[in-house]
């Protein structure tokens, strides 16, 4: 079993209920046991054009599926919940669903990197993740927390 922590955001209807609804469908994908679910946090969008603010969380999950496939599990949530593909890139979206962290995993594909390559630039991640560990760091061992203090975004 692998831990690995996935971001989960929403700034579309009901916020709070499109991350509720990601968690549970995390919940009861096969191979992956959800853990600790961080509080809910209402956050400045990064980047992108001009919209609503973000709900976010950061869940727990110990996994027997590879980081791919999970990439495919987090993807499939999203569909699931309405996110259209091709949406504007950091533009408004129901589910927004990232791997942070998988193990002591690094992963650099077109496609999938691991640890998400904006998690120490985004305090939406970062103080969620925290919450649940605060010496929470990354493989090469660098503490996330030392991070905070430059990251962008209103928490």
């Amino acid at each position: 079993m692998t831990r690995a922590y996935i971001g989960v955001g929403s700034n579309v209807g009901d916020r709070a209920a499109f991350c509720r609804r990601a968690v549970e469908s995390l919940r009861t994908s096969p191979g992956i046991s959800v853990g600790a679910i961080s509080s809910l946090y209402e956050t400045s969008p990064v980047g992108g054009p001009p919209q609503r603010s973000f709900v976010n969380l950061v869940v727990e999950i110990e996994t027997q599926v590879s980081a791919r496939e999970l990439l495919g599990v987090c993807k499939e949530i999203e569909r699931r919940l309405g996110r259209e593909p091709g949406e504007i890139r950091w533009g408004p979206r129901v589910a927004d669903l990232d791997i942070l962290t998988y193990g002591e995993d690094k992963v650099n594909e077109p496609d999938l990197e691991i640890p998400h390559p904006r998690l120490t630039s985004r305090r939406f991640v970062l103080i969620p993740l925290l919450e649940m560990d605060p010496a929470a760091a990354d493989p090469w061992g660098a503490r996330y927390a030392d991070f905070l203090d430059e990251a962008e975004g209103d928490v």
